[in-house]
């Protein structure tokens, strides 16, 4: 073999997933870090807390950020195309502005404290702040579609207000959730498919618009990130019970705790057997779980065989998801490194 057909095999072989993470964040963040810092004083001092630049008195910290996972989509996504990085820049901004406007308003519907091992926004600044502050991040990712002067721009904005309404709507089923008995496993998919498939097809979609893609390229790349999203979720939720708090930044069965209807959990209660029964006298009853309540429920969801669907649906999605990205027709190492980060987030250590 000639040393160019060795670098053109490492070429397409790609980077990691963490190398491609770490080169999104410092790429996005160049871009990001303007936008927020525009943003009227009160936004930009929750925004940035939120991001980890800084404290709550808007003094530099070096809290841990978020992973670029949705910004390194819609980037790569372009380049599978044949597009360029930078033309694409807009589309990740937006997409990672759209992302923690989500997570802002998420901690407060769920009362959730801790982010990244540190207070939430509404803990530090208050619920208000937290909900207005999160429309404001959502607002600038409309502007920095609209401003950025590509051709694709308007079918861009369009794209995106879609996935906004399907992200809300999946919200609002995961809310409702929370107050019903009878949530059934097609209801609990469609909610994750809202809540986190949409915004992952998003980001793809928008990259290959940027990247200059046909639109069966911009189907097929949106059907890939909604495919990778749903498995996304499904590991998310198994992490929810089972997760290191090391590594998720949240309490061991946090969402156990909050009685959070999730794929596993609605798994296992389908199970009309006793152990069935069990956990779902646990998972209704009023008063607060103890901990080894927590325990003996995220055994019975084990043993009822939910952790396992929901890792073999996650692997059945990722499955799927590959096959988008195959019918695409990629360039060879975007490909590599989007097949690369679909794998690590539907493995990761749970």
């Amino acid at each position: 073999m000639t040393a160019v057909e060795m670098t053109a095999g490492v070429a397409a072989k790609g980077r990691s997933a963490h190398e491609v993470l770490l080169w999104s964040r410092d790429t996005v963040e160049s871009a990001l870090r303007p936008v927020v810092e525009a943003l009227p004083p009160a936004m930009r001092r929750i925004a940035g807390y939120h991001f980890g630049w800084w404290d709550e008195h808007g003094e530099p910290a070096a809290a841990a950020g978020g992973k670029a996972f949705r910004p390194a989509l819609a980037l790569l996504a372009a380049e599978a195309v044949g597009g360029d990085v930078a033309a694409a820049l807009p589309a990740a901004v937006a997409v990672e502005l759209a992302h923690n406007f989500s997570l802002l308003h998420d901690d407060v519907m769920d009362g959730d404290r801790t982010r990244r091992h540190r207070p939430t926004a509404w803990t530090v600044f208050g619920v208000s702040a937290a909900i207005l502050a999160g429309d404001a991040l959502l607002a600038r990712a409309f502007d920095v579609l609209a401003s950025g002067g590509h051709p694709s721009a308007p079918e861009a904005a369009r794209v995106f207000g879609v996935a906004i309404q399907e992200l809300l709507e999946g919200q609002n089923a995961d809310v409702d959730f929370e107050r019903r008995h009878d949530v059934n496993l097609t209801e609990c998919l469609s909610m994750a498919a809202g809540k986190t498939g949409a915004l992952l097809g998003c980001a793809c979609a928008l990259g290959a618009l940027y990247g200059g893609g046909g639109p069966e390229q911009v189907d097929r790349l949106r059907a890939f990130g909604k495919d990778l999203g749903l498995a996304f979720q499904l590991v998310d939720d198994l992490l929810g019970i089972w997760g290191d708090p090391e590594v998720t930044g949240k309490p061991v069965h946090s969402d156990l705790r909050s009685r959070k209807k999730s794929l596993p959990v609605v798994a296992a209660l389908a199970s009309s057997t006793p152990a069935g029964r069990e956990l779902a006298g646990l998972y209704h009853r009023e008063r607060p779980l103890t901990d080894a309540d927590l325990a003996r429920a995220a055994e019975l969801v084990d043993v009822l065989g939910g952790r396992a669907w929901s890792q073999a649906q996650a692997d059945r999605m990722l499955a799927r998801a590959l096959e988008h990205l195959g019918a695409v027709g990629p360039a060879p190492r975007p490909a590599a490194e989007l097949g690369a980060l679909a794998r690590l987030v539907t493995h990761r250590d749970h």
